[in-house]
């Protein structure tokens, strides 16, 4: 069986930890390979499968993730996550339906794209400071703390970006400076490990990019079921998917569900590299 484990043009051979993949798929006789999504040269139906990994900047080209996206469908071609998933997943506005569902998500604002953006009539006057996204975006791509009453500036400064992107406007939860961000990763749907992510004084965003602290972390038998509810409004198999919240007094407050390309921190988990191919071997036999 032959495998491309999909990556970007700035990680040509993945991340130090997804490139231990390959010896341990070829441990089971699969072929892995690293492949560029965006690389015009490749063949695609040489593959049996293809595996999302490191599409890192998937988000930077909309237009051309779409297309690509549609003709892998349109040649049938295997992916895991499944294609139905990352359409579901790329773009933000799957929270609201999560809403729905009993869910609960950080306060949020949904907005199609617009030219008449009018925060003020938007958002909730209890909110002192939000943090406003694209919906299709990722990485703190675009993304922006401001305080709600200047708000004439962050709309003069979003203008061009609202009229072209959908946008989501959520309350700033200040226990992101404090308790941090914690993700659950699951791997065919079973819950696999957690780790905890604390930004540095003075900063909001967690991402090692930005100072990060990453630390393994142990949550109790509840959390782990309240994280199980959200994996399970997804239909069909599901290879990976992490759960990003914030833990609030046992609860968890979902920011996001990754099931696109999240950094599944293999190196903080011992044997989640082993998992992670165990559960591919389930979804592909």
């Amino acid at each position: 069986m032959k495998i491309a484990l999909l990556t970007c043009q700035a990680l040509p051979n993945l991340t130090d930890s997804d490139q231990l993949l390959i010896p341990a798929l070829a441990k089971h006789n699969i072929e892995a390979y690293p492949v560029i999504w965006d690389d015009k040269t490749i063949i695609w139906t040489d593959f049996d499968y293809l595996v999302f990994r490191n599409t890192w900047d998937y988000f930077e080209k909309e237009e051309e993730f779409n297309s690509w996206l549609n003709s892998l469908k349109k040649l049938g071609i295997k992916t895991l996550n499944s294609i139905e998933i990352i359409e579901q997943n790329k773009h933000k506005f799957y929270l609201k339906d999560l809403e729905q569902k009993g869910i609960k998500i950080i306060p949020t604002q949904f907005i199609s794209k617009t030219n008449h953006q009018n925060l003020k009539e938007i958002l909730p006057k209890h909110w002192k400071k939000s943090v406003i996204k694209p919906a299709f975006s990722a990485g703190s791509y675009l993304t922006e703390v401001f305080n709600n009453d200047n708000l004439e500036a962050i709309e003069l400064k979003y203008k061009t970006i609202a009229s072209q992107k959908d946008m989501l406007i959520q309350e700033f939860m200040p226990q992101i400076q404090t308790l941090g961000e914690t993700s659950f990763i699951f791997l065919n749907k079973k819950f696999s490990h957690c780790v905890n992510k604390k930004p540095i004084e003075n900063e909001f965003r967690i991402q090692v990019q930005f100072g990060g602290k990453y630390t393994l972390v142990h949550p109790s038998e509840d959390l782990i079921q309240q994280a199980q509810k959200i994996i399970d409004t997804f239909q069909g198999n599901l290879l990976y998917a992490r759960v990003d919240g914030i833990v609030i007094e046992n609860e968890i407050h979902l920011m996001e569900v990754e099931c696109i390309e999240p950094d599944l921190y293999f190196n903080l988990a011992q044997n989640s590299q082993v998992q992670f191919v165990t559960s591919l071997l389930q979804l592909i036999a």
